[in-house]
């Protein structure tokens, strides 16, 4: 569940870094904060689903 949680907050900061490159205007900042929120996003949804569902390591 905390790597979740880390994902989650990279993710979060990836949208807000996003937003302020294509405020300033910045192009190539945007693209990298665009390919890294869409990464770090679907890291942060896949966990949270395997989280919730019980797959991965169930401490058996």
């Amino acid at each position: 569940m905390g790597l979740a949680i880390i994902f989650a907050i990279v993710t979060i900061l990836a949208a807000l870094g996003l937003l302020r490159s294509l405020k300033i205007k910045n192009m190539l900042g945007s693209g990298f904060a665009f390919l890294t929120l869409a990464v770090f996003g679907w890291f942060t949804v896949m966990t949270f689903i395997d989280v919730f569902t019980g797959g991965g390591s169930t401490g058996h």
